[in-house]
């Protein structure tokens, strides 16, 4: 059952995209979008770019180098989704605070987007385990990624509890399971680079009910009402995030 070309294995590849798209159309539906659009471009991505490389996979008429390249474009360009998405949750995480979430904002997509390059540069020179650079590349690329994206979501979390911050349920509910998914992602990543794990059928099952795993709590997110909850009476602590906005609107109005 656990098998690469197995039921299990049809089913967790396809049905997390399918997923993805018809998330893509409730959110469209819904005017999320107008609040989330990167989240929708990425969703509407994900799903294309996974189906594309399952019809490649089942394919007999495309060749293991033609699906890496694709493997390869797709990463990088959904790497830099995911940083434009992390900027896009700072900034509905700090949008009491105007000048330091575009700024924030700024900083994450800008940063990111030099990040995949870089990743891209050192992945296509590395090739361990004697495997062809565009194998062996593919995966330092994707630990590379996984390892930046995942460092910076829990940062968000971090942030939040540092300073007292509430979340809005939609961005909450994206953070935590892109959180889920690619922190998963890395330590199997993380798990086939030390030479740990080199079972084939596993890392794919593991990545794939991850990411089915995320998927799914999107829609809960997304579906479920957020519950009134009943105002606290105990004034919110205050911090220096006042401070620092006040400041940063006098330095760009200069």
């Amino acid at each position: 059952m656990l098998q690469a070309h197995s039921i299990l294995w049809h089913y967790l590849w396809i049905a997390p995209n399918i997923l993805c798209l018809v998330l893509a159309a409730i959110v469209f539906g819904r005017k999320v979008h107008k609040q989330y659009p990167v989240f929708l471009v990425y969703l509407i991505f994900a799903g294309v770019e996974g189906t594309c490389l399952y019809a490649f996979d089942v394919s007999p008429k495309i060749s293991g180098k033609t699906w890496w390249v694709a493997f390869w474009v797709g990463t990088i360009i959904e790497g830099c989704l995911k940083f434009a998405l992390i900027g896009e949750l700072l900034h509905h995480l700090l949008r009491s605070w105007p000048s330091i979430a575009k700024v924030g904002r700024n900083l994450v997509s800008g940063v990111g987007v030099f990040l995949v390059f870089i990743a891209s540069v050192v992945a296509a020179y590395a090739a361990p385990d004697n495997t062809p650079w565009f194998i062996g590349g593919a995966h330092v690329l994707s630990e590379t990624l996984y390892l930046t994206v995942a460092g910076l979501i829990l940062s968000l979390f971090l942030l939040a509890a540092y300073f007292h911050i509430p979340w809005e349920r939609t961005a909450f509910g994206i953070a935590l399971a892109c959180g889920v998914v690619w922190c998963a992602h890395l330590a199997v990543t993380a798990l086939i680079a030390g030479g740990v794990a080199r079972n084939r059928d596993w890392e794919d099952l593991a990545r794939m009910t991850s990411f089915h795993v995320g998927v799914l709590m999107w829609f809960y997110y997304v579906l479920v009402p957020q519950r009134i909850a009943r105002k606290s009476l105990a004034p919110l602590p205050k911090n220096n995030l006042d401070v620092w906005n006040r400041e940063l609107e006098r330095l760009l109005q200069q």
